[in-house]
């Protein structure tokens, strides 16, 4: 009766239509692909009960080991070359006097277009002959031909490029509404000190947004380690499985054969990969609560 005349039955009320439409759309589909992972099933023919088998199966899988590898080397990749470039693209836009609306529309503008058809657009520019649109313009300054997604050595880079082009916008648009909050009083000061860009981004913007770089890095990394629509679109895996990723191997579980597929293993890896990347988030969170604060 207290939490009822505390309007905690209100609260309960007002709370209800997100507790249904959360427990049908998300919760449910959590607790199914449990039971699915345990079943040999292609949502054809009556499932069977196989244990752990399923995650057996994918751990013996040695194509799984391959996707770890790939997915490890595209999030390797994109941290050291996507992950600094919103950053550094917002500290300049934010030292713009003008026209920052116009860069602010220009750097968001490609998460505007839709992914496939970037994808599609930018498979069109690594046309591997020397008339290709980016070895043509390489070309210019005696550079190239470059095979890009025609080689397995070029495959994973070529993929980074086109998605930290693709996702940089958004973060840089976050960066730059961080940037608003720093008091420009601290820059006044460092001014006065005759400090340059440099110190100024060193000693005051990075320390003022230290816990929003904490939240886009664990972003980053949560999802470069679920890349699919790239892989998928511009190699399918290849060349040699060279840009293979986990979730698209879990598709080629779910969806490779055309007979019905093995949903019970790519239930099994779906569930290793959210289960890792869960416990990677937790001991991240937990490393980084100082920082974040302090």
């Amino acid at each position: 009766m207290t939490w009822v005349r505390r309007g905690g039955l209100s609260t309960l009320v007002f709370l209800l239509p997100l507790l249904i439409i959360f427990g049908f759309f998300s919760w449910y589909p959590i607790g199914r692909s449990i039971v699915m992972s345990l079943q040999q099933t292609n949502l054809v023919s009556a499932p069977s009960f196989v244990g752990l088998e399923n995650f057996r199966h994918v751990l013996d899988d040695p194509l799984l080991w391959t996707a770890v590898k790939n997915t490890a080397w595209f999030a390797a990749l994109a941290l050291l070359f996507g992950y600094p470039v919103p950053l550094i693209a917002a500290v300049a836009m934010s030292e713009v006097k003008r026209m920052k609306g116009l860069f602010s529309a220009l750097a968001y503008l490609p998460v505007v277009i839709p992914p496939v058809v970037a994808v599609l657009l930018w498979k069109v520019f690594y046309d591997a002959s020397p008339t290709g649109v980016f070895n043509t313009i390489l070309g210019w300054v005696g550079l190239g031909p470059f095979p890009w997604l025609q080689d397995a050595s070029w495959a994973m880079p070529s993929l980074v490029l086109e998605a930290t082009w693709a996702a940089a916008g958004g973060t840089v648009i976050i960066y730059l509404a961080a940037l608003t909050g720093v008091p420009t009083e601290l820059y006044d000061a460092v001014e006065v000190d005759g400090a340059g860009l440099w110190r100024k981004i060193w000693h005051i913007t990075l320390p003022q947004l230290r816990g929003i770089l904490l939240i886009t890095l664990i972003l980053q990394v949560i999802g470069t380690a679920q890349v699919f629509l790239e892989p998928f679109l511009f190699t399918d895996g290849g060349p040699a499985n060279s840009t293979l990723t986990v979730l698209l191997l879990i598709y080629r579980y779910a969806f490779g054969n055309s007979l019905g597929g093995d949903y019970g293993a790519a239930t099994a890896l779906s569930l290793m990969l959210a289960a890792f990347l869960a416990v990677l988030s937790a001991v991240y969170l937990r490393l980084t609560r100082s920082w974040s604060t302090s």
